[in-house]
């Protein structure tokens, strides 16, 4: 079995620039106005192991962030600035992150459809 490792920084931005050129119209201007440096949180959970989760959106109190154990984009809550609220593993694309929370924004609501705990054993 392969032992787990944390994305790189530069892994992370190629995976951006894939959902970026791709991105068009309101979820377009969306992106731009909640999009961050990405920033490594705090998940107490499971994130200590990779030094905590890359952020890479805010809007309000919730985040768009990357789960390298799971290999996905997520959205969670987070009451404190730095810190992830909410361990999900839902494996998402980020453009589907985007798109998900753009219409909880728009029709409100909370975050659904959300998977627990890792689906991937770690090493």
């Amino acid at each position: 079995m392969e032992q787990w490792e944390p994305i790189t920084l530069n892994e992370l931005f190629s995976e951006i620039q894939k959902t970026e050129k791709d991105l068009n119209g309101e979820l377009k201007n969306f992106w731009d106005l909640i999009k961050i440096d990405p920033t490594k949180w705090e998940e107490k959970e499971y994130g200590e192991m990779g030094g905590g989760f890359w952020v890479v959106a805010i809007c309000g109190y919730k985040v768009i962030w990357y789960n390298d154990i799971e290999e996905g984009f997520n959205i969670s809550n987070y009451k404190m600035f730095g810190e992830i609220e909410g361990y999900w593993c839902n494996q998402e694309e980020l453009d589907c992150s985007v798109a998900r929370l753009f219409e909880l924004v728009r029709f409100g609501g909370e975050v659904i459809g959300g998977a627990g705990g890792p689906a991937k054993k770690m090493v």
